[in-house]
């Protein structure tokens, strides 16, 4: 059994002090490509646009994002080979959210703080949804006592890797090439602008609703932020809607845990090991190893039992 990923060295206080602050660079990535995506889609409209925004989209948050940055960079739930490696973490890369080690900052800095008893707003989720997708394409949260985080040794000195994150936003010019070539100014649009866009906007959607309404089955004890499974919605966001899952099993491969939770990326990781390219697949801990965790039906018995005693 793998230990669980660990890059942030934990700082011993509770409250998380700290002022959120406009990025500049960041507000003006995020916000360029979605307001040039809408205002300039109705004029760029053709079939073939619409279809390759709906396939580049789906795939690429799908196999970058979620297969390639979040289960197997972030958590480590499987290896496969550094050429798949690094291919999976280049697709994630022109998904254009952020750099290999931007997204692991930006992850494991909201999960780190999730998981303290007291967390800010920001990460937290606890504000109106316009709000907060305001505060997570414009703005990031500064610290008065930042964490420290570690990108392990695999990563850091990878020279691919190290490339990705200088360059990242630059990928996008080369793709945006490419469709010129293929299908001229409409493709560009709706490749490129509209499909960033999109994905920053519904990436932090899922996240901004898999804490609201709270707290799913599984509870992680001493955290300040639960999470939800959402119904209905494995398909369209590749399992990832199953969150409440996730923040129990983080070492776990497969997020779609129980029976009906579709998990497309789970499925696509199956594909690879069938390939022979994806091995060591991690799923959650055997019930011995579950000390943080408690279900919430089993702490209802259990609180029926003393009721029942008493």
């Amino acid at each position: 059994m793998m230990e669980p990923v660990r890059r942030i060295k934990d700082i011993d206080y509770k409250e998380l002090v700290g002022t959120v602050r406009y990025d500049y660079p960041k507000a003006l990535w995020n916000l360029g490509m979605l307001f040039t995506g809408i205002l300039l889609a109705p004029f760029t409209f053709s079939l073939e646009a619409l279809a390759l925004f709906t396939i580049s989209t789906y795939l690429s948050l799908l196999v970058g994002h979620s297969v390639g940055m979040h289960r197997m960079m972030i958590h480590r739930t499987f290896d496969c080979p550094r050429l798949i490696q690094n291919l999976l973490i280049y697709i994630g890369v022109l998904v254009g959210m952020s750099g290999p080690f931007g997204i692991i900052r930006i992850h494991d800095i909201r999960d780190w703080a999730q998981r303290k008893s007291e967390c800010p707003a920001f990460f937290s989720h606890t504000e109106s949804y316009f709000k907060d997708l305001w505060w997570q394409l414009t703005s990031r949260f500064e610290f008065e006592r930042p964490p420290e985080v570690q990108i392990e040794f695999k990563f850091a000195k990878d020279k691919f890797i190290v490339f990705l994150e200088k360059s990242w936003r630059w990928h996008q010019l080369m793709l945006a090439l490419i469709l010129f070539t293929i299908g001229g100014v409409s493709f560009v649009v709706w490749g490129v602008c509209l499909r960033i866009g999109v994905s920053v906007v519904g990436h932090w959607s899922i996240t901004y609703f898999c804490h609201n309404p709270g707290p799913g089955k599984w509870r992680v004890k001493g955290a300040g932020v639960q999470a939800s499974n959402i119904s209905g919605l494995g398909l369209l966001t590749y399992g990832e809607c199953w969150h409440n899952n996730h923040h129990a099993f983080p070492e776990s491969a497969k997020i779609g845990l129980e029976k009906g939770q579709v998990d497309p990326a789970w499925w696509f990781i199956v594909l690879l090991s069938k390939l022979g390219i994806a091995s060591n697949i991690r799923t959650p801990r055997p019930m011995d190893e579950r000390e943080d965790l408690y279900h919430v039906s089993v702490q209802k018995l259990k609180a029926d039992i003393n009721k029942e005693q008493f």
